[in-house]
């Protein structure tokens, strides 16, 4: 529902144009949904109270953020969106907020639970203000339920509760860490496919409707294949290290020049030759100790040994050359540091230039269309920065506006 003067800001050919998004949300999964609906078109209001959304000094609040000049987890989290702080504890502001609802297509929310009871933000309430209203909720463990009322990240919920940072493990050895932000951004694209299933309901029926997921929904779902097993009693111990591998065909070999590739050979009757070949070990490939699977696995401790003296005596660039020549599944273990030379991450258009000139290069969402393009990433707003003007898209006077500057319901 963007007015008129605002089509300047949106590409026409965007799929999403013409459709207005409310982000009532803080940190990383919820707003970073809002962000994609902004990329493909949507006009994002961010809704921050009087301090902010938290995820604006999550670099410098955390120590597991890498330290830069530019805020670069605010301007990836917030591009393209605009800001307007409205204190929702004061009546007024709750009122304004009404106004901004009636007049809006989506509304994006992770307050828990009580949270969104106590400020009249739960779906039932927001429904009677505007019946085609799509209400997505994001939650750390769910809408019902003994920890409904949880708060959680993606470190707690998606990640640790769902069994995640325990598969990982190795035998003897602590549970693995994640890095900041991971399941979030794989959460994000739940909630934005749950949000899209809505809009497609909307169409059919001209109704509005509650959508959602969970930190611990998607947790469970990326361990999909470990928690399945559970739930018909199977499980696996704890991942040898890889010098004794379950299969020397599917582990992590160290380079010479101390780069780390990983082997994942599922069809093994038909790539076990062309490996041998590649490493230039065509003994290996009659010998009874590897002749079959079976063996292969029986003796995968003894074959780890002889592919970790291979492997260690040439670089990564001659394996990558050997390996994909014969067409051997591998791939290497990249680091961060290599993001910004990675040629096909750009090629795919993972990475993408920006107009925002402190921070030239970001990394898009994963979706791509034939029939349009994401919009380019502008900066992130400045706290506040469009308050007065979406209030007077909104429909509010200037005296309206002015009595909620005064009352401090409007920052």
């Amino acid at each position: 529902m963007v007015e008129s003067g605002q089509a300047s800001r949106q590409s026409t050919e965007a799929p999403l144009a013409g459709l207005r998004v409310l982000d009532i949300s803080s940190f990383i999964a919820a707003p970073a949904a809002a962000v994609v609906l902004g990329d493909w078109g949507a006009d994002v209001i961010k809704i921050e109270g009087p301090d902010g959304d938290p995820n604006r000094r999550i670099m410098h609040d955390s120590s597991n953020y890498p330290k830069a000049e530019v805020n670069y987890p605010w301007q990836m989290d917030s591009r393209n969106k605009r800001s307007i702080v409205l204190d929702l504890k004061q009546p007024p502001a709750r009122a304004a907020l009404d106004r901004l609802i009636e007049k809006s297509d989506i509304l994006i929310c992770n307050f828990p639970p009580p949270v969104r009871d106590k400020l009249k933000l739960a779906y039932d309430d927001v429904k009677k203000v505007n019946p085609k209203l799509i209400y997505a909720s994001l939650t750390g463990y769910g809408e019902s339920g003994p920890d409904r009322d949880r708060p959680g990240f993606d470190a707690t919920a998606y990640f640790a509760r769902s069994g995640l940072l325990d598969a990982q493990r190795y035998e003897g050895g602590p549970p693995g860490v994640p890095g900041p932000a991971q399941g979030d951004r794989a959460t994000a694209m739940a909630l934005v496919s749950s949000i899209l299933m809505a809009l497609i309901h909307r169409m059919k029926t001209g109704e509005g409707s509650w959508v959602g997921t969970s930190l611990l929904g998607n947790g469970l779902w990326s361990c999909g294949v470990i928690a399945q097993a559970a739930l018909v009693g199977a499980y696996l111990p704890h991942r040898p290290p890889p010098e004794r591998p379950r299969s020397a065909l599917g582990n992590i070999y160290r380079t010479s020049d101390d780069r780390w590739l990983q082997l994942t050979i599922v069809r093994t009757d038909k790539l076990w030759a062309p490996l041998c070949e590649a490493m230039e070990l065509q003994a290996l490939i009659g010998d009874p100790r590897f002749s079959t699977e079976a063996e292969r696995r029986k003796n995968s401790a003894e074959l780890a040994a002889i592919f970790s003296g291979t492997f260690a005596r040439q670089p990564y660039e001659h394996w990558r050359k050997a390996l994909a020549a014969r067409e051997v599944t591998f791939g290497v273990i990249s680091r961060p540091s290599d993001v910004p030379d990675d040629q096909q991450a750009v090629a795919c258009g993972a990475v993408v230039e920006t107009a925002i000139p402190d921070m030239p290069r970001t990394l898009a969402n994963p979706i791509r269309l034939s029939f349009a393009e994401q919009r380019v990433a502008h900066a992130a707003p400045a706290l506040g920065e469009h308050g007065v003007e979406v209030l007077r898209e909104a429909g509010l006077s200037a005296a309206e506006i002015a009595g909620l500057k005064d009352s401090g319901a409007l920052g």
